[in-house]
């Protein structure tokens, strides 16, 4: 999939014409709009892959506009990037809890915005990728199943498990379906180097264990006198009770168990996936609630720096004024000093030490934003 429909909507004409302009001769076909009601009225005709969404408009704000888009089926998958004259935190993770899936802050360059549409392009392709993969395994069972009589219990399985998004309840799933079969098995799924075993008493005993790892190198299938091992990337199974004396009845449960299994490997995938998106969103989070938090206590630092000050150069001030008259000094003489001191004073506002702290702070959200790059 390309990104080929883009939706520009902002209340600034001078906005829509330099975002028409970055995107003119690129393989964008795009569509302007002045409002939030009129980016709702068109986004079902012109279907959009991108909607670029300004954040402060009359009427309707683009936070209004997105609530509507994700609460809409038929929209919720429309990416949504907000543009907004301000990029602060508050802001970004508003836009982040209406849905949205980028942030880009005006005045924007051209190969920003070019850079954030490419990175958006990856994003719905592995997405697009995922749900076809889904899409094409169910196609394919569906229609290898055609006039099986095993096929309702098989379908029932895909629906079931599109539901589930816990590792060990879709491996007791597993279980659970063979064993509507009459079949006899054993399920190791594999989370990175993590192994989890499943059998119907609830747990594999050691000997299968150990022939999950001898035989998981053996190739997608091996076969031995009644038992059965399939081998995917993340699934391993094994079946103890084949029906060795019936040949057609044998193929077609193999057949069976071959795609069970890839289905539930792809079911774990995309549970694995969502893992991932759940940790990252609260790294995110906590990335996010960390530089606010450095930034408040920046704030609170200069405040209290600038009130020592304002201490300090008020009582040296009043020290002077009852000292000076006192010195038997002319008006020349006092007003010079008075002079040199106020200089002084202006020229120190900015201490050396909290100018370090201050730089000290940056650094330390330099590296938060660092680590949430990476």
């Amino acid at each position: 999939m390309t990104v080929q429909r883009v939706l520009a909507v902002d209340d600034e004409e001078y906005n829509l014409e330099i975002i028409e302009e970055i995107l003119d001769g690129e393989e964008f076909e795009l569509k302007m709009v002045d409002s939030g009601p009129a980016c709702l009225s068109v986004v079902g005709e012109f279907k959009p892959d991108v909607i670029l969404l300004d954040v402060s408009m009359p009427d309707m704000n683009g936070y209004d506009v997105c609530r509507q888009l994700k609460a809409n089926p038929e929209t919720s998958e429309i990416v949504v990037m907000f543009v907004s004259a301000r990029g602060t935190v508050e802001e970004r993770m508003e836009g982040y809890a209406v849905g949205a899936e980028d942030y880009i802050v005006k005045p924007f360059s051209h190969d920003e915005l070019k850079a954030k549409l490419l990175h958006l392009k990856s994003f719905m392709e592995e997405r697009e990728n995922l749900q076809q993969q889904v899409d094409d395994a169910t196609s394919t069972a569906f229609n290898a199943m055609a006039n099986s009589s095993e096929m309702g219990e098989i379908v029932n399985f895909v629906e079931r498990i599109g539901e589930i998004w816990d590792i060990d309840e879709l491996g007791k799933e597993l279980i659970h379906c063979l064993q509507r079969f009459a079949l006899q098995s054993n399920v190791e799924l594999r989370i990175g180097s993590e192994c989890r075993h499943y059998a119907p008493s609830g747990t594999c005993s050691p000997i299968v264990v150990e022939l999950f790892d001898m035989l998981k190198s053996r190739g997608r299938l091996h076969e031995f006198s009644q038992r059965l091992l399939v081998n995917y990337e993340t699934v391993s199974l094994l079946i103890l009770n084949m029906p060795e004396d019936e040949p057609e009845k044998h193929g077609r449960i193999r057949d069976h168990v071959c795609f069970l299994v890839s289905v539930t490997e792809q079911q774990l995938g995309a549970i694995n996936t969502r893992l991932a998106l759940e940790q990252r969103q609260q790294q995110l989070s906590a990335a996010v609630m960390s530089i606010e938090e450095r930034f408040r206590s920046l704030m609170a630092l200069m405040d209290n720096t600038r009130s020592e000050n304002e201490q300090v150069f008020r009582a040296l001030q009043e020290e002077l004024e009852a000292r000076i008259p006192m010195m038997g000094l002319d008006d020349d003489q006092e007003a010079f000093i008075y002079k040199k001191v106020d200089d002084t004073i202006q020229k120190s506002v900015a201490r050396a030490d909290a100018v370090e702290q201050v730089r000290a702070a940056f650094e330390h959200i330099e590296q938060e934003l660092a680590k949430l790059l990476k």
